[in-house]
């Protein structure tokens, strides 16, 4: 329901008492609620507002005796490290120190405060605990905001542990127990809520006029002014005056009295209000929020931001800000070393286009009002049972990739179409089919070297590349048209010289997941959905730079130098900066490269960029490994159809995709599994993620319609594995993220080296009582054991090299369940392992995740037999039974989730139904990769049954969860087998 933004709020025949909750995230929240809380105070209510904020936020626009403040923390929002990072495991940690750990006591308190305030409604923004708070004291309460904090937390959840996940439930259900909700713009997906007003934007009056304002701080109208607000948070930054363009003043929020600022910077008082000089400003400068965004909107002034780390607000404020040409965003490195002058020039040039209503304050007051008084502005609520459920099915949809929301905002969710080759269309041309795709692709380029092997998403990848000259030719009306990033990568490319292009497939875990870094046997499979590179390279002089890139250059005093520029589609859904670059020479330390630990942080300080780790970080590797100097500028566009987040090796199909065609360029001849080898310690060196090799290996080695049989010790081939006629894999996606950098899967990962390190440490103590048998005591028992085969144990490299056997015999019962980081240490000194480091505050499963690879390892060699066997309904349930084996085994280590439970318990429902029997039918699933959430490998008789069965699961998970998964089905040839193209722009004569 949407109300008509010219509704006022008139006085009220009856007096109400209000209660308003405001969240502690940070004064934005009580900015807003002013505007509300004074529409209802001059209609003759009441209003308590409950709030951790300072008294002067409220009463500074507000003089009644009918505004009543008390000072109560209820929440705590998030927690912010600095003024640009938020501390995910700390915000979660002081949640539950602020609203779990005390909530029974909150709840008495505020239900037995409400009934002596006699209130008549409570309204929430957006406290979770108030909801329920409301409802156990029996008064009616609404929330009014643009999120709501279990969408916040959940992707915190995925980063410090599932443990964690009970947080979120909790707060989605206190929700659901609120009548509906008034949204304000930019909001984020909030479906917790099942009855939603819209409103118009929030946005505090203004007292001044631009000239007053001005005019009061001693500056003439022809004077360019750029207002800093990082609320409060500049007060230790180190502010240049040569960071602004000539003649240009800042004016900076919350500097210290102490601070001495340069003579081009004013510092504010701390109560001028800001509205007021945002207005009189030509361009704001500072982090996104509702408050900054709603006021630069409103008042037409460009914001120039920086983005914050971890908060999942921002991404749908910041695509508000570019759809009304009101935003320019500043790279993190930029804005604290002072190279502000291109973004300034930039913002100044946009004209804001934002005329949609600023009344939302009075609006929604009206609202509160009505329906206090029992006139209903929304439909009546469903049952509190149907409440709850809509909560539970909350804890599916808040935990999936970015992106994919019922309750995205059109503009919004019109990025993710614009992003090009959708992760379900076809790469294989049918004869007759594409034809005038590869006709207008083959009149677009002239391929020079290689073959595009009739892949129809390559095709479509050098036609994007094609349109990308129109757009860099024609600028007019490009705003609202095409993307940022689209732009971005209109003026990378100079079309007169050549391009290389590669491409690298994502996989599907068939069998092996997590068990390779233990070296185990994997069985993978190469999907069709794939990332392609395009890069060029280009004498320094003559590389087309970005206008922030040359001035950091210009600002350096250099002569042209060697400048890396990365393109990377498909940011929005992901919430990460489009472009990258930086100056090649970064990646030096004299005249050696720069180690990977000082490239980790590099990549790490800015979260928003940390992305190009794994494009950039393929530079470096070469650069480490195979003593490559890189003495030209690059260009490099990444266009990925391999969706992030579902356990499918997004980050391998970048990593091995971009290494590839920079190795084309260079002229570098590298084997597709020395390739994969390097891929890898991008991942594990630069970016930090503990992943085994397994991703890397398929995305290069794989070939189309069969698996890759390996060996992850470190890297062996051994085979392709051709997949039966009558046998299909199918991928479901759970819509839960999955991470391989997640707390869980590095904790596995953890506990199984721990595992390996006891089992050595044993068999050692074992060799050594042998030793002293030999000098005299009765050596029987160790004849019968075998020196050999405990000398191996005592030397042991792998788990895997342990057979399931052994392991029951010798040290099943010895291992413990549970072992502490610092016990471990104490007796260990250490587990071994180069990519993890044990927390010694933390506790560690130990015997399931040492005894999964064990058993996995014969698990996964058993499949490869069982696919080369003679074709029988014995031979697909045997198959089937191992899958199901290696799932729970997974959920033994922790690292299940309840959508991938849900989907193999379809599954089996499916193969169990009797009906089904003599159509076809699936015989067994798992969870992939990394767990805790991704993607579930499904194995099935290759029929037109098995597949509608497929459809039938995606829909029944639907229908519970709220989800229509994505469904991986097909195979394409890994990058070794695609090679590369060598192309170039055919020129319009």
């Amino acid at each position: 329901m949407r109300i008509d933004e010219n509704e006022g709020v008139s006085a009220s025949s009856k007096h109400l008492v209000f209660a308003y909750y405001v969240t502690g995230h940070g004064f934005g929240h009580a900015t807003r609620v002013v505007e509300v809380v004074r529409h209802l105070i001059a209609a003759g209510h009441d209003v308590h507002v409950v709030t951790g904020a300072p008294d002067f936020v409220f009463t500074s626009e507000i003089q009644s005796p009918r505004l009543k403040i008390r000072k109560v923390l209820l929440d705590c929002g998030a927690v912010q490290a600095d003024a640009l990072t938020v501390d995910r495991l700390a915000s979660l940690e002081k949640y539950v120190e602020t609203a779990v750990v005390p909530r029974a006591e909150i709840l008495e308190t505020e239900v037995e405060w409400l009934h002596s305030i006699k209130a008549d409604f409570v309204v929430s923004d957006v406290v979770p605990v108030a909801c329920r708070a409301a409802a156990d004291a029996g008064i009616r309460s609404v929330c009014v905001t643009n999120f709501s904090w279990d969408f916040i937390y959940a992707e915190y959840v995925m980063a410090a542990g599932y443990h964690h996940r009970s947080i979120v439930w909790q707060i989605a259900e206190d929700y659901s127990h609120c009548e509906f909700l008034i949204r304000l713009p930019g909001y984020c997906p909030m479906p917790a809520f099942r009855d939603v007003i819209d409103v118009p934007l929030v946005v505090r009056r203004l007292h001044k006029s631009r000239k007053e304002v001005r005019k009061e701080l001693g500056i003439g109208e022809d004077v360019n002014v750029v207002i800093l607000n990082f609320g409060g948070q500049p007060s230790g930054w180190n502010l240049k005056e040569t960071s602004l363009p000539t003649g240009w003043l800042c004016l900076v929020c919350g500097a210290s009295k102490t601070q001495e600022l340069p003579p081009n910077f004013i510092k504010l008082a701390k109560d001028a209000y800001t509205p007021d000089i945002i207005a009189a400003s030509d361009c704001m400068l500072g982090k996104i929020g509702y408050g900054t965004v709603s006021e630069a909107l409103s008042y037409k002034v460009p914001f120039v931001f920086v983005r914050r780390d971890y908060f999942n607000e921002e991404p749908f404020l910041r695509n508000m800000l570019e759809f009304y040409q009101c935003g320019v965003e500043m790279i993190r490195r930029d804005l604290l070393m002072g190279q502000w002058k291109p973004y300034l020039e930039r913002a100044v040039s946009l004209k804001p286009c934002y005329e949609g209503g600023i009344n939302g304050g009075e609006i929604a007051a009206h609202i509160l009002q009505e329906t206090a008084i029992g006139r209903h502005c929304a439909s009546d609520k469903l049952s509190g049972a149907r409440r709850l459920r809509d909560a539970i099915i909350l804890g599916y949809q808040l935990q999936r990739v970015p992106g994919r929301d019922i309750a995205i905002p059109e503009w919004y969710s019109r990025a993710e179409n614009e992003i090009g080759q959708s992760a379900g269309s076809s790469p294989t041309v049918q004869a007759n089919e594409n034809n005038s795709l590869v006709e207008s692709s083959t009149d677009d380029f002239d391929i020079l070297q290689g073959d595009v092997q009739g892949l129809s998403d390559t095709w479509t990848f050098l036609k994007s590349l094609a349109m990308l000259d129109a757009i860099h030719d024609s600028q007019k009306n490009v705003e609202k048209k095409t993307m940022r990033e689209r732009k971005a990568a209109g003026g990378l490319f100079n079309w007169e010289e050549e391009i290389f292009v590669a491409r690298a497939p994502g996989r599907l875990d068939v069998m092996g997941g997590i068990a390779d870094y233990s070296g185990s046997l994997v069985l993978q499979m190469p999907i069709r959905e794939a990332c392609h590179v395009a890069v060029q390279r280009n004498l320094p002089g003559k590389h087309r730079l970005w206008k922030h890139a040359q001035a950091r250059q210009q600002a350096k005093g250099q002569v042209p130098t060697p400048v890396l520029q990365i393109v990377s589609y498909g940011s929005e859904i992901s919430n990460r900066a489009p472009t990258f670059d930086m100056d090649l020479s970064d990646f030096m330390d004299g005249d050696e490269p720069i180690s990977y630990e000082k490239a980790r942080k590099f990549f790490a300080q800015d979260p928003a960029q940390k992305w190009a780790a794994y494009v950039a970080g393929t530079i470096l590797v070469l650069m480490i490994e195979l003593g490559v100097r890189f003495e030209d500028s690059i260009s490099l566009l990444v266009s990925s159809a391999v969706p992030e987040g579902k356990g499918v090796s997004s980050s391998a199909a970048v990593e091995v995709a971009s290494m590839s065609a920079i190795a084309a360029a260079h002229g570098l001849n590298i084997s597709p599994r020395d390739l994969a080898i390097l891929c890898q310690k991008v991942e594990n060196h630069i970016v930090g993620a503990p992943c085994g090799v397994m991703d890397q290996m398929t995305s290069s080695c794989g070939e189309a319609n069969k698996l890759l049989a390996m060996i992850c010790q470190p890297a062996e081939v051994v085979g392709l594995v051709e997949i039966p006629n009558h046998v299909r894999f199918w991928g479901i996606d759970s819509g839960i993220r999955h991470s391989v950098g997640g707390a869980d899967y590095r904790s596995v990962r953890v506990g199984a080296y721990m595992g390996r390190k006891m089992i050595k440490s044993m068999a050692s103590s074992i060799l050594s009582q042998a030793a002293l048998s030999a000098n005299g005591g009765n050596p029987e028992e160790l004849e019968d054991e075998g020196i050999d085969l405990l000398e191996a144990e005592a030397s042991l490299d792998y788990l895997c090299n342990l057979s399931p056997h052994r392991y029951e015999a010798r040290y099943a019962d010895k291992l413990p369940n549970i072992m502490l980081g610092q016990t471990f240490i104490e007796e260990y000194s250490d587990h071994d392992d180069p990519v993890t480091v044990i927390d010694q505050k933390r506790s560690y499963s130990v015997k399931a995740p040492a005894r999964h690879p064990i058993y996995e390892n014969f698990r996964v060699k058993t499949f490869k037999a069982l696919l080369t066997s003679a074709t029988s309904d014995e031979q697909l349930t045997a198959l089937g039974g191992l899958l199901y084996q290696c799932h729970y085994s997974y959920s033994a280590c922790g690292l299940g989730s309840d959508g991938t439970n849900r989907l193999v318990q379809l599954v089996q429902g499916m193969q169990h139904n009797k009906s089904n029997s003599e159509d076809g039918t699936l015989y067994g699933a798992k969870i992939t990769g990394g767990g805790s959430g991704g993607t579930v490998c499904v194995i099935g008789r290759n029929s037109l049954r098995s597949s509608q069965q497929i459809l039938e699961i995606q829909q029944r998970y639907k229908t519970a969860t709220g989800y229509l998964p994505l469904i991986f089905e097909g195979s394409s040839p890994g990058a070794g087998k695609f090679g590369y193209l060598r192309i170039r722009r055919r020129i319009s004569l």
